[in-house]
């Protein structure tokens, strides 16, 4: 294979001797960047040419990654404990409330139950807006409005 090296004042010839395998390579990847072949050997042949280490340098020593991973645990483990609030706090709601009232009335009736859980509305409500209030509402005296969430 015959390879002519450009300059700004002239055009040497260069000779190289891949073997098929590589020649069809090197076609098939001056292709798919859209150079000519002889553009693409010269531009391989400059970057290969390029001084570079081979070795690789961490960004961050042994002692960084093992703080990063600590305190990732960390934000894991409250953020688990949170999701733990909020799911207790769902089901103090009406579940905890309907199972509370039949353990304090054992054998109580299908009326009595819709009437306790009437009559314990506000005080549940209550429970879910304090759980609510700074998440997903907020609180102005008494009335409540939405918190805008960042999109």
């Amino acid at each position: 294979m015959n390879l002519f090296l450009r300059n700004s004042s002239m055009t040497k010839h260069v000779a190289t001797y891949p073997t098929d395998e590589q020649l069809e390579r090197w076609k098939c990847e001056a292709a798919e960047m859209d150079m000519s072949f002889s553009e693409w050997i010269q531009a391989m042949v400059e970057a290969g040419m390029k001084k570079f280490s081979p070795s690789v340098e961490r960004d961050e020593d042994i002692n960084d990654l093992r703080k990063q991973r600590n305190n990732l645990r960390k934000e894991l483990e409250a953020r688990r404990s949170r999701v733990q609030e909020l799911e207790t706090a769902l089901y103090q709601g009406e579940r905890e409330a309907i199972a509370e009232y039949i353990e304090n009335n054992p054998g109580a009736e299908y009326g009595e139950i819709i009437q306790h859980m009437m009559n314990s509305t506000p005080e549940r409500v209550s429970r879910q807006l304090d759980v609510l209030d700074g998440e997903r509402v907020r609180r102005d005296e008494e009335m409540f409005y939405p918190i805008e969430s960042e999109k």
